[in-house]
């Protein structure tokens, strides 16, 4: 278990006024000048500020990879997560409302309280993974997108199902194509719609109905055995 993840019991869990500013000021103390003079950074930023960005997502569940000071693809991605949990403008710039979010200790509460499940909220187009009824990670996702397509001989429309279903196949090797396109080692949960790996995974619904997650966080999944046959997907 990770010793970072705690139990939430609301739909964005905020730590007390005090106790968020003292946790950002430890989890930031790498970067050289205090909450009022932070940057604003993006995609492209570097520096000991990305770091405690980095690390600050990372401790509050939004995987990032490791704090190398480089915002790159995966900080975005996290950075889309957070900024979809706390409600604000999914735009992947960390300013003062983000850097709000992070002082504040906003993180998503998942609906599972016991046992281990893959869940993904609808409304908030996020990705948690729960282990024992504890928050691990939360993941930018991009579900169905509620356009129409043609494929197979006529028009569908791209939604993701709700419910609660579980894993039955796993294409594990690398890149799968279909008539849909690329999906990078897709866990199947429902006839045809999968988690899977993308290099699109804007901050809004784009898929045909899968639920797409970077390539980087897919190899993840996989090497903590998450998305094992049997594994548990909720959508709501």
């Amino acid at each position: 278990m990770d010793d970072n993840a705690n139990p939430v019991t609301r739909r964005v869990t905020l730590t007390t006024a005090a106790g968020a500013g003292l946790l950002g000021l430890a989890v930031m103390g790498a970067a050289p000048a205090g909450a009022a003079t932070r940057p604003t950074l993006r995609r492209g930023s570097t520096g000991a500020h990305v770091v405690a960005l980095q690390n600050r997502l990372n401790l509050l569940t939004y995987w990032c990879g490791r704090a190398d000071g480089t915002f790159g693809h995966l900080t975005q991605q996290a950075v889309w997560a957070l900024q979809k949990v706390g409600h604000v403008s999914r735009d992947g710039v960390v300013g003062p409302t983000t850097w709000g979010l992070l002082d504040r200790g906003v993180r998503a509460n998942p609906r599972t309280t016991s046992g281990t499940t893959i869940e993904c909220d609808l409304a908030e187009n996020t990705l948690m993974l729960v282990q024992g009824g504890r928050l691990r990670y939360t993941l930018n996702t991009s579900t169905g997108s509620g356009e129409r397509y043609y494929s197979r001989g006529m028009w569908r429309t791209a939604y993701t199902p709700r419910g609660q279903f579980s894993v039955y196949w796993r294409f594990t090797s690398g890149w799968q194509y279909g008539s849909l396109g690329a999906m990078w080692r897709p866990a199947y949960f429902k006839n045809g719609w999968a988690i899977h790996g993308s290099t699109s995974i804007p901050a809004y619904p784009a898929s045909h109905g899968c639920l797409r997650v970077s390539t980087s966080a897919m190899d993840k999944l996989y090497a903590e055995g998450w998305p094992v046959v049997g594994r548990k997907v909720w959508i709501y």
